[in-house]
């Protein structure tokens, strides 16, 4: 990936949090480690910060120049499933989508980390039932719903959560179908050495222009493995996601088909009161977002071919909500009207059990653009 240092973010570029280093004097060993990545969000109470969370983050276009950047984005992250999108691109360029009779909704709910509403799991139930599969052939495991109410309503009837309850049996379901597609066992279907994850593997490398043979890896919480990956290389992915020109023509048509479905159907992609559903419903399609866990999120600007990541230090997803908004905020992709309905995700308000507002989640200087 080139680097560009000219910056979309009102200057805050390059060099942004990178702390000074100093050479150690003759003899005495450097004690000072890496560079502390920048304070990208604070927490108010009352007129005092009480908390800040660290992260790096960046900004990148489609040919690969870095328009901005927060910190060290070479390190490689999991990027958890804030990558969807990417692992949902063979579903599409097999020829499973199509082979099944699967339309727009079933690609979004695969690239989604739903909540688990009656919406989300009636269509991954149709789903799974037009394969002729059971909730039995699933390797997620199963979770109550993350949306409250429907997990109240389930614990007040007595109901026991099934693995179309889990965040990710959309992209389960989209595995099931491309493994049926091609003729290969749907037992193991999770595992790194299996037929669907290794595609998924040579997506990745292609999308991120890395070699990830030897990449870090670890088990997701749905049980697929997640590959270490640059904070950078996650962000010149979404961005051509954006903007695929230079892509293989089957690829570039896939991620437009993706790009599409995420687009109309962003209830889907994550539910309702959720940060997703509500910065995509209040960017009318100028900007998709999603988040991962442990602090992951990234974002597409079609219309401008930009990729967004960011990694929170600490995991905390209250940050990675204000980081993301304020970033997509300093790129000046949306009006100040969209804004007006996006604020509260901006500047996220923190209550006491009265529900009085007591202080502030708020992007940091210097992300805020």
């Amino acid at each position: 990936m080139s680097h560009d240092h000219s910056s979309c973010c009102g200057g805050h570029g390059h060099h942004h949090g990178h702390a000074d280093h100093h050479t150690p004097a003759e003899g005495h060993a450097d004690l000072s480690g890496p560079p502390e990545a920048p304070i990208l969000v604070e927490v108010t109470r009352g007129g005092m910060v009480e908390s800040v969370h660290r992260g790096r983050a960046c900004i990148v276009d489609s040919a690969g120049h870095v328009l901005a950047q927060w910190g060290d984005i070479e390190a490689p992250v999991y990027p958890r499933s804030a990558v969807k999108a990417l692992q949902a691109i063979p579903l599409v360029e097999t020829g499973a989508l199509d082979a099944y009779g699967l339309g727009d909704q079933e690609l979004a709910l695969a690239c989604s980390s739903h909540h688990g509403e009656i919406r989300h799991t009636r269509l991954a139930e149709a789903w799974i039932r037009r394969l002729g599969l059971t909730v039995g052939d699933y390797e997620c495991g199963a979770h109550l719903p993350t949306d409250t109410e429907t997990a109240h309503e389930m614990i007040r009837h007595g109901e026991t959560p099934t693995a179309f309850h889990n965040n990710c049996s959309g992209k389960h379901a989209g595995f099931l179908t491309t493994a049926l597609h091609k003729g290969e066992p749907t037992k193991g279907y999770v595992r790194f050495d299996h037929p669907v994850q290794q595609r998924i593997l040579g997506v990745m490398e292609q999308m991120t222009g890395q070699d990830l043979s030897q990449a870090p890896w670890g088990v997701d919480g749905c049980a697929i493995p997640t590959i270490g990956i640059p904070l950078g290389a996650i962000a010149y992915a979404m961005a051509r996601i954006g903007d695929p020109k230079d892509l293989p023509d089957a690829r570039a048509e896939a991620v437009t088909r993706i790009r599409r479905a995420w687009r109309a159907h962003p209830h889907l992609i994550a539910g309702k009161d959720s940060f997703d559903t509500g910065m995509m419903q209040a960017a009318g399609g100028l900007v998709l977002v999603k988040g991962g866990a442990e602090g992951v999120g990234c974002a597409v600007l079609p219309k401008q071919g930009l990729g967004i990541a960011l990694k929170i230090d600490d995991g905390a997803p209250r940050a990675r909500e204000v980081a993301l908004a304020a970033l997509i905020r300093a790129t000046k992709v949306l009006s100040d009207e969209q804004w007006a309905r996006a604020g509260q995700l901006l500047n996220q308000p923190v209550t006491n059990r009265n529900g009085r507002e007591v202080g502030v989640v708020r992007a940091a200087e210097g992300v805020a653009g």
